[in-house]
């Protein structure tokens, strides 16, 4: 597993810590949930997400792709 070190304000530092207690996470664990959730995912996740969308439609490979791609920039820009 891969370190990081970043440079946050003591006020978040202490918010993350606070929501880490309260949720029973890891702060690397609501981090990487946060990263998730702004659509950071690894190729390995994108490509199961594109592989049940075939499975889910008869589109071609070419086309779930474009239709994953086209649905993570929107949920991007949403926020």
């Amino acid at each position: 597993m891969a370190r990081l070190t970043i440079t946050i304000s003591d006020e978040v530092h202490q918010a993350l810590k606070q929501a880490a207690l309260r949720q029973g996470k890891s702060m690397g664990r609501i981090i990487e949930e946060s990263l998730e959730e702004m659509g950071i995912e690894t190729d390995e996740s994108a490509a199961a997400v594109v592989a049940r969308a075939r499975e889910l439609s008869a589109m071609s490979e070419d086309e779930a792709i474009e239709l994953a791609t086209r649905e993570t920039k929107l949920q991007r820009n949403s926020r």
